[in-house]
């Protein structure tokens, strides 16, 4: 089970890259227009579709890989999403990824696999009470109203920028542990019980707000204080919520160590990606 949910999660990962470069790449042949205009030229594009596509399939692997393991385990799977973007774009764009950039995604690939294999995350629960899920969705949607009050009461960029991308974070946490619940409640008791389940519209709604937070990051800042907050927020909020909600454990003691050496690996990782990411249109050719 732990393997498939592994292997689901890098297939997410991978689809939802991949599904972002093909849209970039339609958009990139629109010249002017938005609203509707802009949807039906992109809807018109086979590229946009195949995009799409790996959106679609992205969160369908998400839900196979929550299904099979535990959060702790799945959600941190998803800083590959960074690599893969690039891995996938940069050639499909006509780019070139500078030796740094190539040292990055090793670095992130290194540091995720070290704490994976340092925390050992355990668990099989997909269900909670509410008496667990009350105090969580107070926890979480109080700190992304937090989140977005204060990036607007700041005129720094990259505060703004670093702001919402937490508050996106938090919400692909509480998105990943409602659509964890929601599936279990599908396997167990079957489709009519997860269309009338409140965790089904939960991750929907939380879902759209995480998206929604994270373009108003991308637009309020710079990518290189928007991304590693969204990154490393997700993966730790997931492992909070993995125990708080569905009693996930992983290792402690001396164990930590390894493990907060693989986190700074993927912190360095993620924060050199983006950086690359504004000179690709240098290196071409």
């Amino acid at each position: 089970m732990v393997v498939l949910a592994v292997l689901f999660a890098v297939l997410g990962a991978a689809s939802n890259a991949a599904g972002t470069a093909f849209q970039r790449k339609a958009a990139a042949r629109v010249a002017s227009g938005g609203g509707w205009r802009l949807l039906r030229q992109l809807a018109r594009q086979p590229v946009w579709l195949l995009g799409i596509a790996g959106v679609v399939g992205a969160a369908l692997f998400q839900a196979l890989a929550l299904f099979n393991g535990p959060m702790a385990l799945v959600q941190p799977v998803f800083v590959l999403e960074l690599p893969f973007a690039l891995l996938i774009g940069v050639p499909l764009l006509h780019r070139r990824l500078p030796r740094e950039g190539w040292w990055a995604v090793a670095a992130v690939v290194a540091g995720l696999v070290v704490v994976l294999g340092a925390a050992a995350p355990s668990g099989a629960r997909t269900d909670a009470p509410m008496t667990r899920w009350i105090p969580v969705l107070a926890g979480c949607l109080g700190a992304m109203a937090l989140a977005v009050v204060a990036s607007r009461a700041s005129r720094s960029p990259l505060f703004r920028a670093a702001a919402l991308g937490s508050a996106a974070a938090v919400g692909n946490a509480l998105t990943a542990a409602l659509l964890k619940s929601a599936t279990g409640t599908l396997a167990d008791d079957g489709l009519v019980a997860f269309l009338t389940t409140w965790q089904t519209y939960g991750f929907a709604l939380t879902g759209v707000a995480a998206v929604l937070l994270l373009e108003n990051a991308l637009q309020a800042g710079p990518l290189a204080a928007a991304q590693p907050a969204l990154t490393i927020g997700d993966a730790s909020v997931s492992l909070l919520l993995g125990i708080v909600v569905f009693d996930e454990s992983v290792r402690g003691g001396w164990w930590v160590v390894p493990e907060l050496a693989g986190a700074a690996l993927i912190a360095w990782g993620v924060w050199e990606l983006t950086r690359a990411v504004p000179h690709l249109r240098d290196l071409t050719g």
